[in-house]
């Protein structure tokens, strides 16, 4: 019995003897420590919407000349000529060169096939002016003047807002108001208890789409009166809440 606790003792102090000289040669032993930790969290997500409304301040109008002739040539003359004198006609009533814009220029020959066969008769042709109309005030006497000048239609008249910041950021306070209000029911009605916002995303439904717009094109001889009405601007906004 001596001899195998003799025995271990030995075993223990040359085990202690070899680490020593191992730590002294190769440095102290590599020791580290790994720790892991999860987090859970639960979130909510609720939609909200607001709706602004901005009074227009700037106006599109598109005036159209179309004519027809026996040749290429006289049909552009037509055309080209019509299309200066109503350029012409709206810079005279504060409308700038670089708001007046070619949309679209063309010109085709026509036929006629009455009788079963194809028989050139002319050519056709048509143009469009596109005026930014930055005074609002001033789209009835652009019509005006685009009739007077020789257009043979005006289209695609439209009411524009320039700077949306503020119908923006109302629409944002009605949408944010709408979301937290939905929030607060949901969570009261379900039995839980909403934490902190931890997300924010916001869409908008495109560019203001105008409320109902009354306009009365005249005639050459009369004044064009323009409603131009109010812009509704749309903005949806989603709030991410902790579920405490």
């Amino acid at each position: 019995m001596l001899r195998q606790v003799g025995a271990q003792i030995i075993t223990l102090a040359v085990f202690f003897v070899l680490l020593f000289a191992y730590t002294k040669v190769a440095g102290p032993l590599p020791f580290s420590v790994s720790s892991t930790s999860t987090t859970k969290s639960t979130t909510f997500d609720v939609t909200g919407e607001g709706k602004a409304e901005a009074k227009p301040d700037s106006a599109t109008i598109q005036g159209g000349v179309s004519a027809t002739g026996a040749s290429e040539a006289a049909v552009q003359n037509q055309i080209n000529s019509t299309a200066s004198r109503i350029s012409e006609a709206v810079k005279k009533i504060g409308i700038d060169a670089k708001d007046i814009q070619t949309a679209n220029y063309n010109v085709n020959p026509t036929y006629d096939y009455n009788g079963g066969s194809q028989k050139a008769t002319g050519f056709s042709g048509s143009t469009n002016l596109t005026v930014k109309v930055r005074d609002v005030n001033k789209a009835g006497q652009v019509i005006d003047a685009m009739t007077g000048a020789g257009a043979t239609n005006v289209n695609n008249l439209g009411f524009d807002v320039t700077d949306k910041t503020s119908a923006l950021n109302e629409a944002r306070r009605l949408a944010v108001a709408d979301a937290k209000k939905k929030a607060a029911d949901a969570a009261q009605i379900a039995g839980f208890s909403l934490g902190k916002i931890v997300n924010y995303s916001e869409g908008s439904g495109g560019s203001p789409r105008p409320i109902p717009m009354l306009q009365a094109v005249g005639s050459a001889k009369t004044e064009t009166n323009l409603e131009p009405g109010s812009n509704q601007v749309d903005l949806t906004v989603t709030l991410s809440y902790e579920i405490k």
